[in-house]
């Protein structure tokens, strides 16, 4: 990536649109309710053959103070100053508002590279606030129509020179390293984490949980917009990460609330962002609030995890404020082992994300969870396993019919997945399905992870399958017959 661009305005001027485009998909969620866009939002850009680093910023505020709004401008500033060029998005169709001249005046005292882009400029209505735009004292600006892809061309002409500076700049500064490409995975194990491909981590849980506050203490900054409000995040934003060593993205997500109270499109919306950050994810952390844990909507959401087939760590936050730790955490125990019996054995944390008390231990956690997602068990092994198991305790024979279990391999990792060959799988309860799961966890060291088991038909080859044979009457009749015959010829 060759050079930054920060992309900041008023709300609702269709920064997130412009964002999408030069991503080439709908990272950031849209909406025509003004603010929908809270935290700093990166991807990556191609424009041409350009190829950047995008911010997508919240909407920029007239406020100074510790509101919502106050730090979503603070937060708005930081990356005006991080960034190499801004885009001033400005709406063409509303014109310039005294809002937009205050932060023409700022973006001129923070950043030496601003472009102005008058948006939503397609039609002759867009032609007055385009020249209104000049005023703004920022160069010629550049008409824009997000929506539909125009002005594209001219906005690739206006970053080509600054693209060009910035790589001779960063071809120069770059420093001379031997990179040792060999990769030293053992054959079967998992994936070691890499700058290029990090391990995709996903914070879920209900709304005011801290999990921004958790990301920012795991990344050592205020990245990600936070506050005693609840439902802050809106958008599952991802961000890079060095987690005590281990290359990490981390997917911060909407806080998730029972169903039937999310009625607002803007939270639907948030929510389904934060379902298809799960999906992504390698290792989803479940984080609780301390104070409430285990209520009903934590529970969802373990389930949640589980069903889509991630490694799962629980964590409780806000552990700083608790005072008898140990009876605490003795009843935390024994309310997940209850309430959470399909992830029986997965880690549990306790950590304050105020502090950064308790971080390690949930690294830690991760790369197990992560370790056991991967596990991979031989087939002479699983055989020799599960004729001990059915030795021990053998299938029911329902109706009579005795059930075998011929075979059984592992077919997949991420998460662990084993078909058993048997001769009745339609007729094997699911009783004995949890019986064979509990002992893979217990004797092949997979606690907490998600285990499929599949039981398939093996139906022996018949010889005789095709083969026409006398019923026994007739067979009867037949011999019967025969022995007549032979007694009148005698």
């Amino acid at each position: 990536m060759s050079f930054t661009l920060a992309i900041v305005g008023r709300p609702n001027v269709g920064k997130s649109t412009l964002f999408n485009r030069l991503v080439g998909r709908k990272l950031a969620l849209v909406d025509d309710t003004p603010g929908v866009t809270r935290d700093l939002r990166e991807g990556d850009a191609k424009l041409g053959d350009l190829r950047f680093t995008v911010i997508d910023s919240a909407g920029l505020e007239d406020v100074t103070d510790d509101s919502l709004q106050g730090r979503m401008r603070r937060l708005t500033e930081r990356a005006v100053e991080m960034a190499d060029i801004c885009l001033f998005v400005v709406d063409a169709r509303a014109g310039i508002t005294a809002t937009d001249r205050v932060f023409a005046e700022i973006l001129r005292r923070k950043n030496a590279h601003v472009i102005v882009a008058a948006n939503k400029a397609e039609g002759k209505l867009a032609d007055a606030g385009v020249m209104e735009a000049y005023e703004l004292g920022l160069g010629e600006p550049v008409r824009l129509s997000a929506e539909h892809g125009e002005g594209m061309d001219e906005l690739y002409h206006l970053l080509r020179p600054h693209a060009d500076a910035f790589a001779e700049r960063a071809a120069l500064d770059a420093p001379e390293v031997d990179v040792d490409v060999t990769d030293g995975d053992e054959e079967g194990g998992p994936r070691m984490p890499t700058l290029e491909r990090p391990l995709q981590i996903a914070v879920i849980g209900r709304p005011n949980a801290g999990k921004s506050t958790l990301i920012n203490k795991i990344i050592g900054e205020e990245r990600l917009l936070t506050g005693p409000e609840a439902g802050i995040t809106r958008d599952a934003i991802s961000v890079p990460a060095n987690f005590m060593g281990t290359p990490m993205r981390i997917f911060d997500t909407a806080g998730m609330r029972k169903k039937a109270r999310v009625v607002e499109k803007l939270e639907k919306l948030s929510v389904s962002d934060g379902i298809r950050a799960v999906r992504f994810a390698e290792v989803v952390v479940v984080l609780l609030d301390v104070e409430v844990p285990f209520e009903q909507q934590d529970l969802r959401i373990a389930d949640f995890a589980e069903t889509e087939g991630r490694a799962v760590v629980v964590a409780a936050n806000k552990w700083d404020l608790e005072e008898d730790k140990t009876e605490k955490l003795k009843a935390l125990r024994e309310a997940f082992e209850r309430l959470l019996p399909q992830l029986r054995g997965a880690p549990m944390v306790t950590v304050s994300a105020k502090t950064g008390k308790g971080l390690d231990r949930l690294h830690d956690a991760i790369m197990k969870a992560y370790d056991v997602w991967n596990r991979r068990i031989s087939t002479a092994r699983l055989n020799q396993w599960l004729g001990a198991m059915t030795e021990a305790h053998p299938p029911p024979a329902p109706g009579g019919r005795r059930i075998k279990l011929r075979y059984m391999t592992q077919v997949k990792t991420r998460p662990p997945a084993f078909v058993v060959m048997t001769n009745h799988a339609d007729l094997l309860p699911e009783s004995y399905s949890r019986y064979l799961v509990n002992g893979l966890r217990a004797d092949f060291d997979m606690p907490g992870t998600p285990i499929r088991l599949t039981f398939r038909s093996h139906a022996e080859k018949n010889p005789y399958k095709d083969q026409k044979f006398h019923t026994p009457s007739r067979l009867r009749k037949h011999t019967e017959g025969k022995a007549r015959e032979d007694y009148r010829k005698r």
